[in-house]
């Protein structure tokens, strides 16, 4: 079953994240090392099988017409999405006021937040990779926003626990010179030094994710706290698996 945000938001507003073993009443047709629910179609996964996997989530989400698909590139641009377009646009985040009209990224270790706003007039996901966070991916989604800050919900999605997501030292010495908004302190605190190798990392996402959406003064910051490196019978992962699939982050004002 999916994943689903225990936030304050209106019930007009739908928000959800897939797993790889599907949703009651249809477990996904994707084999391999794609096996389950696999919804991304850059991955050398039967196009058929994505198509259907795809065909199955929109049948099951009340009230969703259409999902606006991105080509995500680890950028920080956010695009409004219409009903009408003639190409997938490349972009890591899109944000929506359409009623139907479903905001989703694709994820197997990044980051997937799901914003909106509280009365439910707009919705937007973000997909943040190490780069894209700290270029600045989730501010940009705040500031597509045309609300007050502490108006707006971000629910953070599965994604690789920090026990799991080694990095070296330039990714932390980017986030130090280059992570606007959380003070110093909370950056160090996200970067655990690695016993055995000098200048590794590991690094929490989740914990940068939440300390930059507090310093933009987003209203509630949530999240699911799930590992996808961890828990292979339910995730996608990229660092553990290398040819895999990807999981759903959605949302949709519904109809």
């Amino acid at each position: 079953m999916w994943l689903t945000p225990d936030w304050p938001a209106p019930a007009s507003v739908v928000a959800l994240s897939t797993t790889r073993s599907g949703f009651a009443g249809f477990k996904g047709v994707s084999t391999g090392p794609y096996e389950g629910f696999n919804l991304g179609d850059h991955v050398a996964d039967s196009p058929e099988a994505v198509a259907e996997n795809r065909d199955q989530l929109l049948g099951a989400c009340a009230g969703l017409a259409s999902i606006g698909w991105l080509n995500q590139v680890h950028g920080t641009d956010v695009v409004t999405l219409a009903q009408s377009r003639v190409a997938v646009p490349s972009a890591d985040a899109s944000i929506s006021n359409v009623v139907g009209l479903g905001c989703g990224v694709l994820t197997a270790d990044c980051v997937p937040v799901l914003f909106c706003r509280r009365d439910g007039t707009q919705v937007a996901a973000a997909h943040a990779g190490w780069r894209g966070l700290c270029a600045g991916v989730l501010a940009n989604t705040v500031q597509a926003f045309n609300c007050p800050t502490n108006e707006l919900l971000a629910w953070i999605g599965p994604a690789i626990s920090q026990a799991h997501f080694e990095v070296g030292v330039e990714v932390y010495q980017a986030f130090k010179t280059g992570f606007v908004g959380p003070e110093s302190a909370d950056i160090d605190a996200a970067f655990k030094p690695v016993a055995a190798k000098s200048s590794h990392y590991h690094a929490d996402l989740y914990a940068l994710a939440k300390a930059q959406l507090h310093s933009l003064g987003v209203g509630w910051v949530g999240g699911a706290q799930r590992c996808t490196f961890a828990e292979a019978d339910e995730f996608y992962s990229f660092r553990r698996d290398g040819v895999t699939g990807r999981q759903l982050s959605l949302i949709y004002i519904k109809s």
